[in-house]
This record gives structure tokens, C-alpha cells and sequence, in this order.
């Protein structure tokens, strides 16, 4: 890898999104919000920042200085066995992003893969630019679980993820390791004190998410549950409206950041019932932005993110009678409070300097 001596703060940097869909279309969850935050805050403070996504991104081109790489889709980790087998499809978009991205490395201090698959880690022997990797979920490939360990031995320091209950689902891993949490534009969330009597569940509809769970606390409780997020399995999602068929909710889709507010700061709370270690819940932060308590399972990051009792409730893991008790308890909660935790812990200035340090720590 190249030396590269901090003569200045400014940065040169390669963000290599993920190979699952285009940016904006909701394809790859979280980690496209994280993407977008991270992006915003450094093109602010005046860095370079180029941006490698798929083609049919929805990005504003210009701003974020994005280049479009055609090529088939990457299969998504979480629908894949642990012991799968790597495999690329014909013309892959993976391989065809991080083709484009050896043959412009030398123009910049740093390459950010966001990449959650087993190429980038391979590569990285192969660049003379260093690359940081930011693991956006916990961990599900034998095949990745692999690389990822032998980049944090070779290259100490590379290696970053959301939270370290994330972090913790890996093994044999070199440290240090970072644990970078992650942040939001907060001006985009309009705080609400007086919320009407309904709840809501953002994310990817996909078994995971464990939204069963959500259905029939809205079904034991008759209060209305608002959903949002991208649709990623129609038959799971057939399979529990048919097992919850009196359950008072609606489907919304997936939405902008704007419309996706407007609805959940107006609910009592956001239901989180994963069924899996989430690497953080950026929609938990996103509520607390607006106000809004959040109740989840105390499994992975959303454990780590709120405030039992303050800021919303943690739960016994796949208890839906914990759930039900808690939206009980919900008018205990100080909605100012869950403002003023976003905004000291989750902002985009806060997220950046965490990726800052971390940027600055691989290039010494």
C-alpha cells in the first residue's frame, strides 16, 4: 500500500457502495442511509468524494459525484446459507465496480468499501491504495467470516462496523477494531410532542426483520401499525397478513426520507422485532430524531442505541407479550428526551468526525 502523509485535512476519497441495487431504491437497507450521511458530511467539510454505485442509482448524480457501473446484481448475504459457496454472477456489477475503482485507485488517499461480500476483502491485498471496510452487518458467510480476519490481521485497523455487538458476531479478528455508530441529517426530522394513536416499523420486508412479531402486537392491541420499507419478499409478507388477517395495518412502501417522517413522527412508537443481530437500526435513530420512542428486541445494535426506560423499552428477545407490555408503558416516556439523544449522539457531525478519526488513523 501507498504512504500517504497528512500534510493537510483534506481528503481524496473512493466510496464503493454496495452491490445489492442502485443507491436510493431501498435494495440495500441501512447501509444506504449510512452511505448517503457519510458522503454528505464530508463533501460539506470539503474533501474529494467519488461515489462507485450501481447503475440506476436515484442519487442526485451531481452532488455526489457519482459514476454508474453497469452489470447483474449481487445476491443479498442474508438470503444465502452460511456455507454457500462464493459465486459472482455473468457480468457481474461487483466485479465490474471494483474493476472500475483499481483502475482510478492512484487518484485517491483512500477507498471506503461498503461492500458486505467477499471480493473487496480479497482484493485488497491487490491495491496499492488502502481500503477501509465498513462491515454493515453482522456476520452470516463462513466464506466472508474468513476474509474479514485475515484483512484485520494483515491490514490492522481497516476493519469498521456499526456497533461492537456487531462486531462481536465475528471471529479471530485482529484489533483495533472501530466502532463507528452512525448519524443523520437531523433538520430533516420534524419533532412531534403530541403523537396520534398509532405505531410504525421501518425496514426491508424480509423474514429477519421478524415482522410477524410487530402484527400481532398491533392484533393484541388494536392500535393501528403504519409499515414502511422496501418489499424484498411478497411471500413472507402474503404468508403473515394471512396469519394476521384482523391485524389494523397498512402497507405504505417504501418512502422518501420526508414522507417516511411525516408518518412515523406522529405514531406513539417504532416497533423493532429482529429476528437477527442488527448491526445498528438506523431507523431507530431516525425516530428518536422525531420524537419518537423506540421498543425492540435487546438483541444487537438497537440494544446499544436506546436508552431503556428514557428513551424507549428493550425487551426479552422474541417476547410479544414484552412488547405488548411495553407500548403500556409509552406515555412515561419524554418524546423531548429521544430528540435530545439524536441530536447528541447521532448527528452528522458527530458520525463524521467518528469516520474522520478513523480515515485519518489508516493514512498515519
Amino acid at each position: 500500500m501507498q504512504n500517504i502523509t497528512l500534510s493537510s485535512n483534506h481528503l481524496k476519497l473512493l466510496f464503493v457502495s454496495t452491490p445489492v441495487g442502485g443507491l436510493g431504491t431501498g435494495l440495500g437497507g441501512g447501509v444506504e442511509l449510512s452511505l448517503y450521511n457519510i458522503a454528505k458530511y464530508f463533501l460539506e467539510q470539503g474533501h474529494t468524494l467519488q461515489i462507485v454505485a450501481p447503475e440506476g442509482s436515484l442519487w442526485d448524480k451531481a452532488k455526489f459525484n457519482i459514476v454508474e457501473i453497469p452489470g447483474n446484481l449481487q445476491i443479498i448475504a442474508q438470503s444465502q446459507e452460511r456455507d454457500t459457496p462464493v459465486t459472482m454472477p455473468e457480468n457481474s456489477l461487483l466485479a465490474n465496480m471494483w474493476e472500475y475503482t483499481r483502475s482510478c485507485q492512484h487518484e485517491y488517499d483512500l477507498i471506503v468499501n461498503f461492500a458486505y461480500d467477499w471480493l473487496p476483502f480479497y482484493l485488497t491485498p491487490f491495491f496499492q491504495t488502502p481500503i477501509a471496510h465498513f462491515v454493515s452487518m453482522g456476520s452470516l458467510s463462513n466464506a466472508l467470516d474468513l476474509a474479514i480476519a485475515q484483512v484485520s490481521k494483515s491490514y490492522p485497523g481497516t476493519i469498521g462496523f456499526y456497533t461492537p455487538s456487531q462486531g462481536a458476531t465475528f471471529t479471530n479478528l485482529t484489533p483495533p477494531l472501530y466502532y463507528l455508530s452512525s448519524g443523520i441529517d437531523l433538520s430533516l426530522y420534524e419533532f412531534c410532542a403530541q403523537p396520534k394513536e398509532q405505531l410504525a416499523c421501518l425496514g426491508r420486508i424480509s423474514p429477519e426483520k421478524g415482522l410477524e412479531d410487530a402484527l400481532a402486537v398491533a392484533a393484541q392491541t388494536n392500535i393501528p401499525l403504519k409499515i414502511m420499507g422496501k418489499m424484498q419478499d411478497e411471500a413472507y409478507w402474503q404468508k403473515i397478513i394471512n396469519d394476521y388477517p384482523k391485524a389494523p395495518v397498512e402497507y405504505l412502501g417504501f418512502l422518501s426520507t420526508d414522507k417516511m417522517q411525516q408518518v412515523v413522527r406522529e405514531c406513539k412508537a417504532l416497533l423493532m422485532t429482529p429476528k437477527w443481530v442488527e448491526a445498528f437500526g438506523n431507523v431507530a435513530i431516525e425516530a428518536l430524531a422525531c420524537g419518537v420512542p423506540v421498543i425492540s428486541y435487546a438483541r444487537g445494535g438497537p440494544a446499544e442505541i436506546i436508552q431503556d426506560g428514557k428513551t424507549g423499552f428493550l425487551v426479552e428477545p422474541d417476547s410479544v407479550a414484552g412488547l405488548v407490555d411495553a407500548v403500556t408503558l409509552l406515555d412515561s416516556i419524554d418524546r423531548y428526551e429521544c430528540r435530545k439523544q439524536a441530536e447528541i449522539e447521532f448527528s452528522l457531525s458527530a458520525n463524521g468526525a467518528r469516520f474522520l478519526q478513523w480515515f485519518e488513523d489508516i493514512l498515519r
